[in-house]
């Protein structure tokens, strides 16, 4: 077998970015895939209709539109359009109007009353210096920020979210319940430091780059990072299940955008015990379940204004969140969990058909729970939107034990590929200097297991071959990510 510079296992959105960035820095990159097709958390294919595009996994992304990453690689200039609803978010309510974060803070602001005040001291400082926000915490979390006022704006922040004083930092339940259903994106107890900093990152963007849905669905984003790298000389191998490192001798370096479980599983006892058992200390947190359905009509939402948002969090008021989450967290399957509703063609209306739209819904639910999700979240969002049951065409669920054959990264339903805890977020997979580096020499983890994390950002791949750039072949100057062609079809065999 021909020699090869670097191999990537996985080509979720962090392998992806990893083989972009080795291969912009000239270096000849191979990838290898499991599944029959690329993209990993950024699948999307018909389901019910041949013509109506579902997202597998990921749906909306207020990441691509804000990470350093993907500022850098600059989707739009490569023909992915990241469409905007007028609401970034909306959080109903029983017997009250709903929350809505509309994309204008001033509209946001009005709509939330006499918390409107309150919403703007919040969110206005951390706009004004956004792109060292989302740095500071899209980082390795290792060295010093480049915009030294932004831990100063977050800092105290995270700390009130992120802490009981979330309790009585508003005063209607609008706001409230709003602020707190994004802190849920961080799937694990609430409140917690972890939880605000997810609250603060994602809140304050949806007044900024905003909550974007790609035009055809969330693949776009992944055929576009594809081709750059066929373009520069990669190849992609599809329906290649890396299952030992044997496997990739003829590479000089090894990229892994799998789980720690996955690592073990591929390098086996070429990794010393000591290091095996600090991974078996990496904790996996509470999972996704996953509802697709086809319906005849836009959801029948009570509060209206509510189906101009892209996304909707079905959590009830704040109270009921943090009981929700942290029982969730423990362990402790409810009839009730936190749901996530996205439905795409608010933004993109070209997704589905006339009388055939997609639906996206996700569930919280413990790790590896193995319950039909499907009855469950239609019963959460017949809550707040009375009549959506007589417009379902279609529907199919993955519970959360199913989820990890989809994708093992996604162990026991852990889409987040471990616990955000506020420890965790920091050292993980294990506590040291270069989280991505292992110890086998050429070896490197590119997962959303090392830092920064879970969401669509590329961040951890791109570090993680930044790393193996500095280490292994002594540049330290960050290639170019721009685009500088014409694109064409990935190769993909």
């Amino acid at each position: 077998m021909s020699r090869t510079d670097a191999a990537v296992v996985g080509t979720g959105p962090n392998g992806l970015a990893a083989a972009v960035t080795l291969a912009r820095a000239g270096l000849h990159v191979e990838l290898y895939e499991a599944a029959g097709d690329i993209g990993g958390g950024l699948r999307s294919k018909p389901l019910f209709d041949s013509e109506v595009v579902h997202d597998v996994c990921a749906a909306v992304h207020p990441m691509a539109a804000a990470s350093r990453f993907f500022r850098e690689f600059d989707l739009a200039a490569r023909g992915v359009e990241l469409l905007h609803p007028e609401i970034s978010y909306a959080h109903p309510l029983d017997g009250a109007h709903a929350g809505l974060a509309f994309r204008d803070l001033d509209a946001t602001c009005e709509h939330l009353g006499r918390d409107g005040g309150r919403w703007r001291a919040t969110m206005e400082p951390l706009l004004g210096h956004s792109a060292g926000v989302v740095d500071l915490i899209l980082s390795g979390q290792r060295g010093i920020p480049r915009d030294l006022v932004a831990p100063f704006l977050l800092a105290p922040r995270v700390l009130a979210h992120g802490s009981p004083l979330a309790h009585g930092l508003f005063r209607t339940e609008q706001a409230r319940s709003l602020l707190t259903g994004v802190a849920a994106h961080a799937v694990g107890r609430l409140p917690s430091i972890a939880a605000g900093a997810v609250a603060l990152l994602l809140g304050h963007l949806a007044h900024g780059t905003g909550w974007p849905i790609p035009r055809g669905g969330s693949i776009r984003i992944a055929q576009a990072m594809a081709e750059d790298i066929t373009a520069h000389g990669g190849e992609i191998h599809t329906g290649r299940h890396i299952t030992d490192l044997r496997e990739l001798e003829h590479a000089g370096t090894v990229l892994l955008d799998t789980s720690p479980k996955g690592l073990v599983r591929i390098a086996g006892a070429r990794l010393p015990v000591r290091y095996i058992r600090r991974l078996a200390r990496f904790h996996y947190g509470p999972a996704a379940a996953k509802v697709d359905f086809l319906v005849s009509d836009p959801i029948p939402w009570a509060d209206p204004e509510v189906g101009r948002a892209g996304t909707v969090h079905l959590g009830g008021t704040q109270r009921e969140m943090f009981r929700q989450e942290t029982l969730n967290a423990k362990g402790i399957a409810t009839a009730e969990p936190f749901v996530l509703v996205v439905d795409p063609m608010t933004a993109d209306p070209g997704r589905g058909l006339p009388g055939k739209r997609p639906v996206w819904a996700y569930a919280h639910v413990p790790n590896g729970d193995t319950r039909d999700p499907v009855e469950i979240v239609r019963t959460r969002i017949e809550r707040y939107a009375p009549g959506f049951t007589d417009t379902i065409l279609a529907q199919q669920g993955i519970s959360a034990a199913a989820y990890e054959a989809y994708n093992p990264n996604y162990v026991g339903g852990d889409i987040a590929s471990g616990a955000m805890t506020l420890a965790q977020s920091i050292l993980r997979p294990a506590p040291q200097i270069d989280p991505y580096r292992t110890p086998l020499r050429d070896v490197y983890l590119c997962s959303a297991s090392t830092p920064p994390g879970p969401s669509v950002h590329g961040m951890s791949g791109y570090l993680a071959a930044l790393s193996v750039l500095r280490r292994k072949y002594g540049i330290r100057t960050a290639p170019s990510l721009a685009p500088r062609y014409r694109a064409q079809k990935p190769r993909i065999d």
